[in-house]
């Protein structure tokens, strides 16, 4: 058995040392040129086999999973960061005319000006955009800088899934591709005039700015700024490609970016949905998928190409920008799988792996038709119907039961005289005004108890952290409000409705 400071004669176990790389190492590729990069400890390469390595790992994503068709619309979603930005720079470089596989999709660029909520002030917003502007125009492509003040102006419908009809006649990849070959053959395509369409959405009323921060600032924690502002954006994005015509949106997501998202999701409860986070195509908007092409680049591998290859970004600090460690749970994620990944240079694959094993369970058609089965904010299926034996249901008893107070008695006999004086109210409703819009309670400011049951798990704790829910955009509470009144409805005629067995 082993023992402290115990002899072993000279056989004491040593750590295997990691070979130092010198400057006479050879790329492991074309075994010619000088290593000009080490991407892990034993892969080096020169700077033309890095370049051809990093177009192909994008170009075999696109082909292996084969979800854009040719003649697509793609929306490119860049923030500016070198991730986004050397996603572009690949787009770019597929729709060249000397590519050996020439990308055939239609791309337009969106960037969310969300400086309103980082707490930037209008001439360092201005600034970034003048910036951003620049790239995009070199570009060519249809392009969108939209400010996140849009989302106090999005319509209720972009919380509702569309389900897209399945055609048995539409036509597999290999054959759109033909068809685009053939349509393609003699005409060949040179427009940048009507590529170079750009649409800039940069003004918004002052009241829509002040609005901005009282959201912000209803929410006490970072960790839930930073849930809201990804689910404002997602609904900015989302709102756009259906107003314009894309059928699909690319994320700028990195490997590493990945990995901290899918420990962070799990921290905050959405673990049901890691699939759809952390997955290449993400379907649960229906009309618009979310496809994720560089899911496979870390993020030292992205730098350097951004810099070996004069690649042009923006930095824009965001929330957690000079935070510290335990400012939040996505921070303190990453400041954890970074200081793991420097002494352990496996741990961002390693996770990045097992997110390639998780699948989303498809629903029912009638779940997977009805709104009211998706969450209100993040659009997944609701993960709050479960049993009573779950760990879910513990939390909840476990939350009621820390909130008992003496004086509370009699709490339950005023929420019952409550409630019958609500269904009370919605029976005083006229044939016209019942359920519908104008109703007797359409004005009802909603409380954090409505939301709470349209809500998955983990929305439901950025909800709680509001501190008043009558700082939601206008589309979030219109939109509770007719899923409320449609469960009304269903309850009061349930009696008539045939079940589906019948």
């Amino acid at each position: 058995m082993c023992q402290v400071e115990e002899d072993y004669n000279g056989l004491e176990c040593k750590q295997e040392k990691i070979p130092v790389p010198t400057l006479d190492r050879k790329c492991v590729k074309c075994k010619e040129g000088t290593a000009a990069l080490i991407i892990r400890v034993s892969d080096a390469f020169c700077r033309s086999c890095f370049k051809e390595y990093f177009i192909h790992k994008f170009r075999a994503m696109l082909g292996k999973n084969r979800v854009i068709f040719p003649q697509e619309k793609v929306l490119l979603a860049v923030s500016g960061g070198a991730a986004s930005c050397s996603m572009l720079s690949q787009v770019i470089e597929g729709l060249s005319r000397d590519a050996p596989k020439k990308l055939r999709f239609l791309p337009g660029i969106i960037y969310i000006d969300d400086g309103g909520a980082c707490g930037r002030s209008q001439e360092e917003r201005q600034r970034s955009v003048d910036q951003l502007k620049s790239i995009f125009t070199h570009t060519g492509f249809p392009y969108f800088i939209v400010p996140l003040e849009q989302v106090f102006v999005l319509p209720s419908s972009v919380l509702v899934p569309v389900t897209p009809d399945p055609d048995p006649s539409s036509p597999s990849y290999k054959h759109a591709v033909d068809q685009y070959i053939r349509e393609h053959k003699l005409a060949e395509e040179d427009e940048p005039s009507a590529a170079a369409r750009l649409r800039v959405e940069d003004s918004y009323p002052p009241e829509h700015k002040l609005a901005l921060e009282s959201l912000f600032s209803s929410l006490n924690t970072l960790t839930a700024k930073e849930d809201m502002l990804h689910t404002l954006r997602q609904h900015l994005i989302l709102h756009v490609a259906r107003e314009n015509g894309f059928s699909k949106v690319m994320m700028g997501e990195s490997c590493s970016r990945l990995a901290v998202k899918l420990l962070s999701n799990i921290a905050l409860g959405r673990g049901a949905a890691l699939a759809s986070d952390t997955g290449f195509s993400d379907p649960r908007f229906g009309d618009v998928g979310i496809v994720r092409p560089m899911r496979d680049y870390s993020s030292k591998e992205i730098a350097a190409y951004c810099r070996m290859f004069d690649v042009p970004s923006v930095f824009i600090p965001g929330l957690e920008t000079r935070t510290p460690d335990k400012a939040s749970v996505q921070r303190l994620t990453e400041a954890f799988i970074t200081n793991l990944q420097a002494e352990f240079p496996s741990t961002v694959s390693t996770i990045y792996r097992t997110s390639e094993k998780l699948h989303t369970v498809k629903p029912s058609e009638s779940e997977h038709s009805e709104p009211a089965s998706r969450c209100l904010l993040c659009v997944c299926a609701l993960d709050t119907c479960v049993d009573k034996a779950s760990a879910f249901h513990a939390t909840l008893l476990s939350e009621q039961l820390s909130q008992i107070k003496l004086q509370d008695v009699s709490h339950d006999a005023l929420r019952c005289a409550e409630t019958q004086d609500a269904s009370h109210d919605a029976l005083r409703c006229t044939e016209t005004q019942c359920c519908g819009t104008g109703g007797c309670s359409s004005n009802r400011v909603p409380a954090h108890q409505d939301l709470k049951t349209l809500l998955c798990y983990s929305c439901r704790l950025t909800i709680k952290d509001m501190g008043s829910v009558a700082t939601l955009p206008a589309y979030i509470t219109a939109e509770a409000e007719r899923r409320r009144k449609r469960s009304l409805m269903k309850k009061e005629i349930s009696e008539y409705l045939l079940e589906d067995a019948d």
